[in-house]
């Protein structure tokens, strides 16, 4: 298998997304990747025939960690993400830094609504708000025609859902 572009910046992904074939399926994760992603991958390349593309995003989003939530412990190993996500045969891996996602202070966030006060919202206020903003950012910077998402983000699915309607995405 050839090894998927690693695009770190903004500006990379905008470079290699010139290089994709359409449909483009984005892959949205916070790295780690197991079994459940291995899945989600699957998916997406079935999705992408006979001529598309598989781009992995890998970002841990601060916006949805609230205080004394473990994000500085979140598990990170790019390496072994880029390994399996060469082995499933995806063209990309986005996998920007803080500073790349957040070149400022977020003044703008996409509020989730009366959804944002049910599941994790409820015990983990401003969750939702984050998942919503840092998806809006990659479905501008990657520009898929597909995203998969995992059961477990049913919830998150739903609300992006209504987001890519309301904003015509």
């Amino acid at each position: 298998m050839t090894p998927p572009v690693l695009a770190r910046t903004r500006l990379g992904m905008t470079a290699g997304r010139k290089l994709l074939g359409s449909p483009i399926v984005l892959v949205p994760t916070m790295g780690a990747l197991h079994d459940g992603h291995v899945a989600l991958l699957r998916r997406a390349a079935a999705l992408s025939q006979p001529n598309g593309s598989v781009v992995v995003s890998v970002f841990v989003n601060p916006l949805q960690f609230g205080a004394g939530e473990d994000l500085e412990r979140y598990p990170r190993d790019l390496d072994t993400d880029l390994a399996i996500c060469e082995r499933e045969g995806v063209a990309l891996v986005f996998a920007p830094g803080d500073a790349q996602m957040y070149p400022r202070e977020q003044l703008i966030t996409v509020d989730p609504g009366p959804m944002g006060q049910v599941l994790e919202g409820a015990s983990r206020p401003g969750f939702f708000t984050g998942v919503l903003t840092v998806v809006l950012k990659l479905f501008q910077l990657v520009g898929p025609q597909v995203a998969v998402f995992g059961t477990l983000g049913k919830i998150h699915a739903c609300s992006i859902e209504v987001i890519a309607d309301s904003l015509g995405l």
